[in-house]
């Protein structure tokens, strides 16, 4: 069975690079009929940030990522949660000392400070690696009988991981194909720190291996890392997965990796929930409290960085899950496009119906102190609707279906009140006051027989008209307008501009 997980590391907010991630790997399990597992991986315990955890777990919840395992509903492979896996690591740590895949190391840090100093002063990089290891306070140079003194004697040490020297090592990538790297240009990497925790490397290994994880799908960062994990599933004799390295989510200008620094700059949220820092008390912006709606997100993520292999775009959960191909998804980052991710909310808000529109627009009606009889509130929601991007915008759409104006739009009365205008609106009341209220009635009558037959100009007679009954030249169609508020609401309004509207 294809079992995958997301593990993210609780340090902070969840990057909406991550939840692309996350979103590829679902759509995988599911396609496949197999498991989704969330695993907290913080054996990093100097990064830990309160919150962290339970904002990843209510971010995915949000955007309908389901997961079949994981820290916060169990499972038959838990615990899900590294820390509380910590006994498990040593024996893992033991084994590869045993079978010489790994060696103590025993370099303070001022020491490895000054080797790096003394490299730096040749114009080189120090790299704690098969050429230099000999040369360092380790059980290689010092010998198991001395490494075992130290360590009895209560010195700090740690555990790193041995390449053998000069092999070409290659990783087998779904995306990228086969990369290959030479074993002298990688580091001896940390895989067991002196305070007990194992380093995400080790950890990594053993966890996706315990949990029977058959395909790791994860940002092209690890792409580096991937050799060592692979030497790591050999020393331990283990199956390796099958590995898919995701592209970097860029920067709109799509020169470097998207950052919160390019929200701020831009005016866009990069994580999918709102964010409070506990230590700084920054809060920084989310998708949801931004008015994004989850359907939008997901299907906006599912783009950067994979096509179907087609022209369609709006795509809901089941019909992403039925055409995911992990084939598809391009080896180079993708740009984000703020632009675009508005036009998929639009579309999605569109996809709404009048009653679920009309709930958001009660909300702001209350906040307004507004009533009005829900029906109707359903009906607006239905007529204004495909002008909303974010439901935010109800308000300042719709007011003028609910409340009369105050004050009129100086340019739009500039531009088209002239001085005989309040000749022209009384005509409109007289006209109201006497023909059937229905639409075609009203459009005879005052279009037909009144503007067109007096030579007027269409656009200055029904632009004040609706600057009259609105406030400013924004609103649906004019008699559909007149229709919905009513006709003494509407010949109220008309009044009111006749005796408040004054040009020269």
């Amino acid at each position: 069975m294809v079992r995958v997980r997301f593990a993210p590391s609780p340090t902070g907010p969840l990057h909406i690079g991550g939840v692309r991630t996350a979103l590829y790997n679902y759509l995988f399990a599911r396609q496949n009929g197999g498991k989704m597992i969330l695993r907290i991986e913080d054996t990093d315990q100097t990064r830990f940030v309160p919150g962290a955890e339970q904002y990843i777990i209510e971010a995915l919840d949000w955007l309908g990522i389901q997961f079949d395992e994981g820290v916060h509903i169990g499972g038959p492979y838990g615990p899900y949660r590294q820390s509380d896996r910590k006994p498990m690591y040593r024996q893992y740590a033991d084994q590869l000392i045993r079978d010489g895949w790994a060696y103590y190391a025993f370099d303070k840090p001022e020491a490895l400070e000054a080797k790096r100093k003394e490299y730096e002063a040749e114009k080189k990089t120090f790299q704690y690696d098969c050429n230099t290891r000999s040369g360092m306070e380790n059980s290689l140079s010092l010998g198991m009988e001395e490494a075992q003194r130290r360590i009895d004697a209560g010195e700090p040490y740690v555990v790193r991981f041995k390449f053998p020297d000069n092999i070409d090592i290659t990783v087998h990538d779904l995306i990228r194909g086969d990369v290959t790297m030479n074993s002298r240009l990688l580091d001896d990497k940390v895989l067991f720190k002196s305070d007990g925790m194992p380093t995400y490397h080790l950890a990594n290994i053993v966890d996706d291996h315990t949990m029977e994880i058959t395909h790791v799908i994860r940002g092209e960062e690890w792409l580096p890392s991937a050799p060592l994990h692979v030497m790591l599933y050999k020393a331990f004799g283990w199956e390796a997965p099958q590995f898919a390295h995701l592209p970097l989510l860029l920067k709109p200008e799509g020169n470097g990796k998207l950052s919160k620094r390019d929200g701020d700059r831009l005016g866009f949220p990069v994580f999918p929930l709102e964010w409070h820092d506990p230590k700084s008390g920054e809060i920084s912006s989310g998708y949801r409290e931004k008015g994004y709606l989850p359907q939008a997100v997901v299907n906006m993520l599912a783009l950067l960085g994979w096509n179907p292999g087609t022209e369609q775009e709006i795509m809901s959960m089941d019909e992403l899950i039925k055409l995911f191909n992990i084939e598809h998804i391009s080896k180079n980052g993708a740009k984000f496009n703020l632009d675009k991710a508005k036009w998929f909310n639009h579309e999605y808000f569109q996809k709404l119906s009048d009653e679920e529109v009309a709930s958001y627009l009660e909300a702001q009606l209350k906040e307004h102190g507004i009533s009005a009889e829900h029906g109707y509130v359903v009906k607006v929601a239905g007529m204004m609707k495909e002008r909303i991007t974010f439901p935010s915008e109800l308000w300042e759409t719709c007011c003028y279906f609910f409340q009369a104006p105050t004050e009129y739009n100086e340019k739009d009365v500039a531009k088209r009140w002239t001085p005989d205008m309040h000749i022209h609106m009384q005509k409109v009341i007289d006209i109201l006051n006497t023909v059937p209220f229905e639409h075609d009635a009203i459009h005879k009558a005052l279009l037909d027989d009144y503007i067109a037959a007096n030579g007027l100009n269409t656009g200055k007679v029904m632009n004040s008209l609706r600057i009259a009954v609105v406030g400013r030249t924004v609103g649906p169609d004019m008699i559909t307008l007149i229709l919905t508020i009513g006709k003494e609401e509407t010949i109220q309004r008309i009044k009111h501009a006749i005796e408040t509207i004054k040009v020269n």
